[in-house]
């Protein structure tokens, strides 16, 4: 259709320009107007006859590098989201049977987060206290908290019965 249409529109085109040399009209101009539409039609169909050759190429010549670019991301922030997703676990309660919560103890006097079994601060040195436990249920309480979290009793103060 391209070859056809090429025809044309060259015979179109031909006839035009040697009626400048007569004062007659081009005998052949029509060719023009079959010519120009049959190879644009031409055209198109071969671009869309080639379209699923020239993705498959790209395609290959591009999913390497979008592999290799997700691995060195995945390699470089596979802690940020472990973390964030043990954040959003433990949040919504999804957390694996048996896997403890490793809660930070703070320091109360410069603040900083420790390991929840630390006894002395890795910040400033000074000792932090450990949990203060119930007498009446034994719940494990924050160490600065007046009042049980579990049942209400005060801390640090037995029960009296």
């Amino acid at each position: 259709m391209i070859a056809v249409g090429g025809i044309f529109l060259l015979i179109g085109l031909g006839s035009f320009f040697a009626s400048f040399g007569s004062f007659g009209p081009p005998r052949y101009f029509w060719c023009a107007f079959i010519g120009l539409p049959l190879l644009g039609l031409g055209v198109g169909i071969t671009r869309f006859a080639y379209m699923g050759a020239i993705t498959r190429y790209m395609a290959s010549e591009v999913a390497p590098v979008g592999k290799d670019t997700f691995n060195y991301m995945a390699d470089g922030t596979h802690d940020g989201i472990r973390t964030v997703a043990r954040a959003v676990g433990e949040g919504l309660g999804l957390r694996q049977a048996g896997e403890a919560v490793q809660a930070a103890a703070c320091c109360q006097k410069c603040g900083a987060d420790n390991d929840a079994d630390a006894k002395f601060c890795k910040q400033c040195g000074d000792a932090i206290p450990g949990a203060a436990a119930c007498p009446r249920c034994g719940e494990l309480n924050d160490p600065d908290a007046n009042f049980c979290d579990e049942c209400g009793a005060p801390l640090g103060v037995p029960e009296q019965s």
